[in-house]
């Protein structure tokens, strides 16, 4: 799987000696220009439009994301706690299966309360109705499987076979469809408007019988909305007419296209050698900083790599025990020296959320950086401590 962004931006001009390594560094300009388009959309097309925490949830820039969005949506209790705690505006939240513990405070901080099932939605009914007789006000929604695969990588994909997210659009029902206020659908990972066209063209006639009663359709993520070619025109078209034929409120929740190439992943080469061909360790790993580069599996883009074959390949890879800790094969400009700093690109989304310290590898720091003033703050720096507070 190829990575369909990597634009450097004005990362191309960022001197790396200026951050920590590893580091995350995060240009706060590059946040809010993929936020005003985000909002460009909404606007045009009159619909709602929150930024997915399981993508990016960096809150130090949540003024940036509530100055243009209408909110956030959150996949459980921890989120939903970040968000109330940080993030202005909407709280929708699903969760592929809900503590009964826990579903108590979720209802309290969210606007939307999203179940997989409609036997997750019956076994909480007592819960629901205890949280609005104490006042809480939320809506309750349903997560439909579109059974519409349109993913290039199966593990990605909602509606691949067997998939447990989404309850089949073929076995709704009148009953099931009387207990909710909204339909919520994500099918989409990385993709163009095609993608979410054909997938309502299914969603459509699964769910037209109850057009007029539903408030609001989630059409979930994925849209790569931000990206350069991406069919904006023909999404706002779209998302007008849905709106106008279901008589419902129209929400998307974009996660990438709220951080597309707004962070780098900053390494250092610690280590070369040859073993049938040039091999490196750096302080970068797959396993603990990135790695959808190995469950994708998919190749990261370099700054400022160079396709020059003269320039021999070198096999990255990080400082685990872990034999496939490998990132891939690049050609370093002047070649992988010791000491010699890198980054990858479009590392703000997702990566950074799915950091991990297996092996006692430590967690790169965060940068926040503004392209426009150049202003650079660290954030946040890892110590043992978080390390060793994970364990017991």
């Amino acid at each position: 799987m190829e990575t369909k962004a990597g634009d450097p931006g004005a990362f191309a001009q960022f001197d790396l000696d200026r951050v920590d390594s590893p580091a995350f560094v995060v240009d706060a300009a590059k946040l809010r220009a993929n936020c005003q388009i985000l909002a460009e959309v909404r606007d045009a097309a009159e619909i709602k439009m929150l930024s997915a925490l399981k993508a990016f949830s960096m809150w130090s820039s949540a003024p940036i994301i509530g100055e243009y969005l209408d909110g956030v949506c959150t996949s459980g209790l921890w989120e939903a706690r970040l968000a109330s705690e940080f993030y202005d505006g909407e709280i929708s939240t699903y969760c592929a299966a809900y503590k009964p513990d826990e579903l108590e405070e979720v209802a309290r901080l969210s606007d939307h309360v999203i179940f997989n099932s409609p036997g997750q939605l019956e076994r909480a009914a007592l819960i629901l109705e205890n949280a609005r007789a104490a006042g809480q006000d939320f809506d309750v929604g349903l997560r439909i499987n579109p059974k519409h695969a349109t993913g290039e990588v199966p593990r990605y994909d909602p509606s691949s076979p067997g998939s447990r997210l989404g309850f089949p659009i073929d076995q709704l029902t009148p009953e099931i469809m009387a207990q909710v206020d909204g339909i919520h659908f994500h099918n989409l990972c990385e993709q163009d408007f095609e993608p979410l066209h054909a997938t309502w063209d299914k969603v459509f006639d699964a769910i037209e019988p109850w057009f007029g009663q539903l408030k609001w359709i989630n059409m979930g993520g994925g849209h790569h909305i931000t990206r350069a070619d991406y069919q904006r025109e023909e999404l706002i078209e779209f998302l007008r007419d849905a709106k106008e034929d279901t008589g419902a409120e129209i929400y998307l929740e974009p996660g990438e296209a709220v951080a597309l190439d707004a962070g780098i992943l900053v390494g250092t080469i610690l280590d070369t050698g040859f073993n049938g061909l040039p091999v490196a360790v750096a302080d970068v790993s797959a396993t603990c900083h990135m790695p959808d580069v190995i469950e994708a599996p998919y190749r990261p883009a370099m700054l400022g790599g160079s396709r020059d074959e003269a320039t021999p390949a070198v096999r990255i890879g990080g400082p685990s025990c872990l034999a496939g800790d490998v990132i891939g094969d690049y050609r370093i400009p002047g070649g992988a020296e010791v000491g010699k700093r890198f980054a990858f690109l479009d590392q703000a989304h997702y990566s950074m959320v799915k950091t991990n310290t297996f092996n006692g590898v430590p967690l790169p720091s965060i940068w926040l950086w503004d392209s426009e003033s150049d202003a650079l703050d660290c954030v946040k720096r890892f110590g043992y401590e978080e390390f060793r507070n994970r364990l017991s």
